[in-house]
């Protein structure tokens, strides 16, 4: 039986970067939540059992006292609505806006540079050497702008405080830092450092511990 009142699906190679924003939302929030996995290469988010659980039948999926919910955007969304404090969003409305929009952005733009540079190379360190083709250069250089736009000179967050777009934002840049790919310096240390959140570290020792059972 569970332990608590959230039961977090993820992906059983612990790779999924959207997986990981759920993860690291749900510890953000000092919620207790246990994690089952699903194997997405055989195929297991087709079944009827997690069919039943997760309407769009993919991970992250959270389980919240018989509600399920998947899309990790809308499971940190309704962790914040239900439990205000600590925010993970920014307070001002504008700036949860833009965070907002920078999660929406990151989850359907960029393919190029998600293609060519998987999250593989961020959590099982499997660099590649081949360069990126013209259409991930492009995005690289479509992320690397905005990128640069949102974050104050000498900043740490994008937004003041910490929110999980700065997660989701320091995991696109790290699928080229972590290979040894070219990125402004002020960019790779932002991605860098947000790497070392307690959160974040906790999902790759999780990833690292599941890969040694």
């Amino acid at each position: 039986m569970p332990s608590s009142n959230f039961l977090l699906y993820v992906d059983a190679q612990f790779v999924s970067p959207y997986a990981m924003s759920a993860f690291v939302a749900l510890h953000e929030k000092g919620l207790a939540f246990d994690v089952t996995t699903v194997d997405l290469a055989a195929k297991e988010n087709l079944g009827a059992g997690f069919a039943a659980t997760s309407l769009t039948r993919r991970v992250p999926t959270l389980v919240h006292e018989g509600f399920g919910l998947s899309e990790s955007s809308a499971i940190a969304e309704y962790l914040d609505e239900l439990f205000p404090q600590p925010p993970i969003y920014p307070r001002d409305t504008r700036a949860r806006a833009r965070a907002r929009q920078v999660q929406a952005w990151l989850r359907s733009d960029l393919m190029p540079l998600r293609q060519e540079r998987s999250t593989e190379v961020v959590f099982l360190h499997r660099r590649t050497d081949a360069p990126l083709s013209a259409q991930a250069k492009a995005s690289a250089e479509k992320l690397f702008a905005a990128a640069g736009a949102l974050l104050a000179a000498g900043a740490r967050n994008l937004f003041g405080d910490w929110c999980i777009a700065d997660t989701d934002l320091a995991l696109m840049l790290n699928r080229l830092v972590l290979n040894g790919d070219p990125v402004p310096e002020r960019l790779s240390d932002y991605a860098r450092s947000q790497w070392q959140r307690p959160s974040v570290r906790r999902w790759i020792d999780r990833r690292a511990t599941a890969n040694q059972a």
